[in-house]
C-alpha cells in the first residue's frame, strides 16, 4: 500500500552515463535514501522510476553526485502514479528498442582505488597490470560496436572466473557490469615479466610495450645515449618526447605546475601536459631540445604505476607515490617514420625489431589506434594540442539536430567529425597523410566511428584544397560533398563549440590554407554568418621563395622579409651559396607565391633573428621563439593598417640585429597588439573567434586574449578540439550542418 507523501518520478537521463557506473550509482543513491522503484540502460541513455519521500532531490543528485566518468547532459522528469507495492529498487536489464543515441565513453587512467590494489601485497590484483573497474581503464579502444557489452569489447575471449563474476554482478561493488574486468586468474597477460622491462631500461636499452591504444616506446629519460638512439631508430626529428613520472610530487622536479595544470595532469583523461621547465634536471637534453616547455603524464594504467613501482622496490601501498621520486621514462608512440601507431602483435614483430630491444605484448586485442592525448593551460584553461586517448570520442552539442555529416579535416593532424542528431563527434589524431597507411587508418577511423555511432552520413565536409587526399576520399563517397574554406572551418570550430550561432568576427592566424581566390591564406580576419563567412582583412602578403621549402627554412622567411623592406643584408644562418639564387627568386617572382600566413611571419621572424635557420619539422623554429619570450613589448611604430591589411614592416625592420630573446619579446607583443588593434573595430557584440595553429603558442594566444579584454572583448578559444588543423573536421561538420 502507498505510504502517505509518496511520490514516483520516471527520470531519463542523457550523456556519458553508459559504461560509467551510473546504474549502481543510482541504485546506491535510491536504496541509501529508503527509495524504491528500478534503473536501466536504453538506446537513449539512462532510464529510471524512483518512488518515496524524497524523490524531488532525485534529480539534483543525479547531477551534483554523478560517478566521476559521467557526464549528465539532460534530465527529464515526469511525475507518474506511485505503486502500491514494490519490494525495494532494482538494476533492470538493459534494453534497446531503437538507433543508439548514446556512446562508448573514452579511456579512463587509473583510479586510486584500483592504483592501491596492484601495489598491496594482500590484494587480490597485486601487481596485475590489466587491473580496472568502472571508474578507470579502456573503453573506446578495446570496442567494436555497440552495444557497449563485453561481448563487443577485446576482453570477449576472457571468461570472468568466480570471483570476477562475483563483483560483476554485484551493484554494490565498483566493478558492477565493469566489461574490462579481469584479474590473474582469467584476464589477459603480459609476455615479459615487469623485472624484465626495469631492467632494459635500467640497462640504457628500449622497450616496445603494448599500451592502451597501440604501442609504445619506452626508455630511461635521464640517459642521453639512450634518448639519441630512441631518436635516430624512430628516425624523429627534432620534436620533443614527453616523459612520464610517477606521481605529481616528481612532476614537480621537472616543471613548474599552476593549479590548473596540476589537476589537467591528475585528470582521468591522463594527457600529456605541456608545462614550463625547471632548467635541465631530470632529463637529457635531447628530450625537448631547446624549448622551455616539457610535456609531462603521470601513469595511465595499471602496467605504467607497475613500472615505477619496480624501479623504487615494490613499496606497499601508495604512501611512495607522495616523495618525488628520480625515475624519468620517455614514453612515445611506437609509429617508426611517421606512420600510424603500431595496434596489433604482428604489426610490432613485423616493425619495432629493429626500433626496441625488447618488445612487449599482452593478449588483449587493441580495436582502436589511440595516441596519448597533448594538451596546455592557454589563459587559464585547457587546450589540446592533440586529441586522442581520454577524449574520444566525446561530442560537442549543435546548435540543432540535422542529417547525419561527415566531415574529413584537412592534409595535416587530420581527425574526423561525425554528425548524430545535435551532436559532433570527433575523432582521435589520425596524422599527415603523407603515406598509404596513413590514409588506410583514415578509413579505419570513419568505419570504426559509423559503426559504434551507429551512424550512416548523408553529407560529407571537406577542405576546399582539391589536392588533398581527404578531398578525393570526399568526392569518391557518392555522397553530396560540401567543401569548406579552410580558415572558415577553423572558426567555426569556435564557434561551435561556444555554441554560438549569431554574426562574429574571428582571427584565424596559421600555417596554409587555400582561399577562395586561389591564394595561400593563413593570417585572416573574417566574420561568419550563418553557413557563410566574409574576408575583413589579412596581413600583408610575404612571398614564400622555393614554395613549401620555405616552411622548414626560415632562413628563406626572412629574405623575403627583407626583400619586401628594400633591404639586401644577409639572415643570419643563411647558406651562402644558396642566398643569390633564392634573390633572383624574389626578383622575379618565379616559385614565390605569395602569402598571408602568420605562420611564415613567426618563420620570418626566427630567421631575422637566427632562431633556427634550417628546422627539422615545420613549427619548430616558431617553437624555439615562443620558448625565449620572458616579458613581451610593444613597438612603437611596429605596424600599420592600410585597407583592411595589416602591415608589419617596422616590427620587421626592428629584428636584425637583436638578441633573439629581446626580438623574441619584442615579435610576440607588437604582434599581439597590432592583431587586437586591426579587429577590434570589426567585432559584433563584444565577441571574438580565435582559431588555427599559431594558437598553439600560448605566449601569443594569452596576449590575445587579455589584449581584447582591455578592449571590452571577449576571446574565444578552441577548448574541446586542438586550434591547429586537428580541429578542422568539427568546423567543417558544423559548417555543413548549417547548410543542411
Amino acid at each position: 500500500m502507498t505510504r502517505a507523501g509518496e511520490r514516483r518520478l520516471r527520470v531519463r537521463v542523457r550523456g556519458r552515463v553508459q559504461g560509467v557506473g551510473f546504474r549502481p550509482f543510482v541504485h546506491q543513491l535510491a536504496t541509501s535514501h529508503g527509495l524504491t522503484g528500478w534503473v536501466r540502460n536504453d538506446e537513449q541513455g539512462v532510464l529510471l522510476e524512483v518512488q518515496g519521500a524524497d524523490v524531488q532531490a532525485v534529480p539534483g543528485w543525479l547531477r551534483e553526485r554523478a560517478p566521476p566518468l559521467a557526464r549528465v547532459d539532460d534530465i527529464e522528469c515526469d511525475e507518474v502514479p506511485p505503486l502500491a507495492s514494490e519490494p525495494g529498487f532494482v538494476i533492470e536489464a538493459s534494453g534497446r528498442g531503437g538507433l543508439a543515441t548514446v556512446a562508448i565513453g573514452p579511456d579512463a587512467g587509473l583510479c586510486a582505488a584500483c592504483a592501491e590494489e596492484v601495489c598491496t601485497p594482500s590484494a587480490r590484483r597485486y601487481r596485475y597490470p590489466f587491473t580496472t573497474c568502472t571508474h578507470c581503464g579502456p573503453r573506446y579502444t578495446i570496442t567494436r560496436a555497440l552495444p557497449y557489452d563485453r561481448r563487443q569489447t577485446s576482453m570477449a575471449r576472457f571468461a570472468l572466473c568466480a570471483d570476477c563474476a562475483r563483483e560483476y554482478a554485484d551493484p554494490a561493488d565498483r566493478r558492477f557490469h565493469a566489461q574490462p574486468l579481469a584479474c590473474p586468474a582469467c584476464g589477459p597477460r603480459l609476455s615479459s615479466s615487469l623485472e624484465a622491462i626495469i631492467g632494459t631500461v635500467r640497462a640504457g636499452g628500449i622497450v616496445a610495450v603494448k599500451g592502451l591504444g597501440g604501442y609504445q616506446l619506452v626508455c630511461d629519460a635521464a640517459d642521453e645515449a639512450a634518448v639519441a638512439r630512441l631518436r635516430g631508430r624512430k628516425q624523429r626529428d627534432g620534436k620533443p618526447f614527453a616523459v612520464m613520472v610517477a606521481s605529481l610530487a616528481s612532476a614537480r622536479r621537472l616543471v613548474t605546475l599552476s593549479e590548473a595544470e596540476a589537476a589537467l595532469l591528475t585528470s582521468w583523461q591522463r594527457p600529456v601536459v605541456l608545462a614550463r621547465r625547471l632548467g635541465s634536471t631530470g632529463v637529457a637534453p635531447s628530450v625537448a631540445p631547446g624549448l622551455a616547455w616539457l610535456g609531462v603524464m603521470l601513469p595511465t594504467s595499471p602496467l605504467h604505476l607497475l613500472l615505477f613501482h619496480e624501479a623504487r622496490g615494490r613499496p606497499d601501498g601508495l604512501v611512495w607515490l607522495e616523495a618525488p621520486d628520480d625515475v624519468v621514462l620517455v614514453v612515445t608512440s611506437a609509429n617508426p617514420g611517421g606512420a600510424p601507431l603500431v595496434r596489433s602483435d604482428d604489426e610490432a614483430r613485423a616493425t619495432l625489431g629493429g626500433l626496441a630491444d625488447l618488445l612487449v605484448t599482452h593478449d588483449r586485442d587493441v580495436v582502436v589506434r589511440a595516441d596519448d592525448s597533448v594538451t596546455r593551460v592557454v589563459a587559464g584553461a585547457p587546450v589540446l594540442l592533440r586529441r586522442a586517448r581520454g577524449y574520444v570520442p566525446g561530442a560537442v552539442k549543435l546548435p540543432r539536430p540535422g542529417p547525419p555529416v561527415l566531415a574529413l579535416g584537412g592534409h595535416l593532424k587530420v581527425t574526423v567529425c561525425l554528425t548524430r542528431g545535435d551532436e559532433a563527434f570527433g575523432s582521435q589524431h589520425v596524422g599527415d597523410l603523407d603515406d598509404a597507411a596513413t590514409f588506410a587508418f583514415l578509413r579505419e577511423t570513419i568505419a570504426h566511428l559509423e559503426r559504434t555511432l551507429e551512424v550512416t552520413p548523408a553529407l560529407v565536409a571537406h577542405d576546399l584544397h582539391p589536392d588533398f587526399l581527404s578531398t578525393r576520399l570526399a568526392q569518391s563517397l557518392g555522397l553530396p560533398a560540401i567543401p569548406v574554406q579552410h580558415h572558415h572551418a577553423h572558426l567555426a570550430g569556435v564557434l561551435c563549440e561556444a555554441g554560438r550561432q549569431g554574426p562574429t568576427v574571428g582571427l584565424a592566424l596559421d600555417g596554409f590554407g587555400l582561399g577562395t581566390d586561389g591564394g595561400a591564406w593563413g593570417g585572416e580576419l573574417l566574420r561568419l554568418e550563418g553557413a557563410g563567412f566574409t574576408r575583413l582583412g589579412h596581413l600583408a602578403p610575404l612571398r614564400l621563395p622555393g614554395g613549401d621549402r620555405a616552411a622548414r627554412e626560415p632562413w628563406r622567411m626572412a629574405l623575403a622579409a627583407l626583400h619586401r623592406l628594400g633591404e639586401t643584408t644577409t639572415p643570419s644562418g643563411a647558406p651562402p651559396e644558396q642566398v643569390e639564387a633564392v634573390r633572383g627568386l624574389l626578383a622575379r617572382g618565379v616559385n614565390s607565391p605569395w602569402t598571408t600566413s602568420c605562420g611564415r611571419l613567426f618563420d620570418a621572424a626566427c630567421g631575422l633573428l637566427g632562431v633556427m635557420p634550417v628546422a627539422t619539422f615545420e613549427g619548430e623554429a616558431p617553437m624555439r621563439l615562443e620558448s625565449l619570450v620572458t616579458q613581451p613589448v610593444v613597438l612603437d611604430g611596429g605596424w600599420r593598417v592600410a585597407d583592411g591589411v595589416l602591415v608589419l614592416d617596422g616590427l620587421l625592420a626592428a629584428l636584425p640585429g637583436r638578441a633573439p630573446a629581446d626580438g623574441a619579446d619584442l615579435f610576440h607583443g607588437t604582434l599581439a597588439a597590432a592583431l587586437v588593434d586591426f579587429a577590434v573595430p570589426h567585432v559584433v557584440d563584444g565577441v571574438i573567434a580565435l582559431s588555427g595553429g599559431c594558437l598553439m603558442n600560448a605566449v601569443l594566444a594569452e596576449l590575445l586574449v587579455r589584449g581584447f579584454a582591455a578592449q571590452g572583448v571577449r576571446a574565444l578559444l578552441n577548448r574541446a578540439v586542438p586550434p591547429n588543423d586537428g580541429g578542422l573536421s568539427l568546423g567543417q561538420a558544423f559548417v555543413a550542418a548549417a547548410l543542411a
